[in-house]
């Protein structure tokens, strides 16, 4: 089980430029939007990424406002981890479980999920809240990070399990989000 304690959300690259080519964009844009907002009303510390954003763009309005204050972390590689600065902020958050949503499934967010897994950490993909350009491309990333060791589950699944217990002191405000 997921301890909200000991988890941070990671928020890859919901671009202007990448989101109108990404199959099912505004199922995956609401419920990942979700999942930020029950993030934050848990009170978990969220990295937030751009790939290339002088040629990508900037994060979407949608996700944006869900984050409500952030600052990006810019890279250039596919895998968050080959940013030094993303490495710095993930381990200064001290965190050891990775919840994940973004684009695309089978680059950025696979190959993070891989170094991830490799650098000793449990992540969690979002299912839902993750996308590619097309459904085969994203079956097949979904099946090598869960056959990796990756914990492949949903956006309301998971938000549950980190409240435990229908007397969580949010669960009110998660339960709103879910509906």
């Amino acid at each position: 089980m997921l301890d909200a304690r000991d988890a941070l959300l990671l928020v890859v690259d919901f671009q202007e430029r990448l989101m109108p080519s990404i199959h099912r964009r505004e199922e995956i844009t609401g419920k990942a939007a979700a999942l930020i907002e029950g993030c934050r009303v848990l009170d978990l510390p969220i990295l937030v990424t751009q790939q290339y954003t002088k040629g990508l763009g900037p994060t979407i309005r949608e996700i944006d406002d869900a984050l409500v204050e952030y600052e990006y972390i810019e890279k250039i590689t596919f895998s968050c981890c080959g940013s030094g600065e993303f490495r710095g902020k993930l381990g200064k958050a001290g965190r050891k479980s990775v919840i994940i949503t973004g684009i695309e499934t089978h680059v950025c967010i696979q190959q993070t999920v891989l170094d991830l897994l490799e650098g000793g950490y449990q992540v969690y993909a979002i299912a839902d809240c993750l996308g590619s350009r097309s459904d085969s491309d994203f079956r097949y990333a979904i099946r090598r990070m869960e056959k990796a060791g990756a914990i492949v589950t949903t956006m309301e699944s998971i938000l549950f399990e980190m409240l435990v217990s229908a007397d969580h002191p949010k669960r009110k405000e998660i339960t709103v989000l879910v509906k």
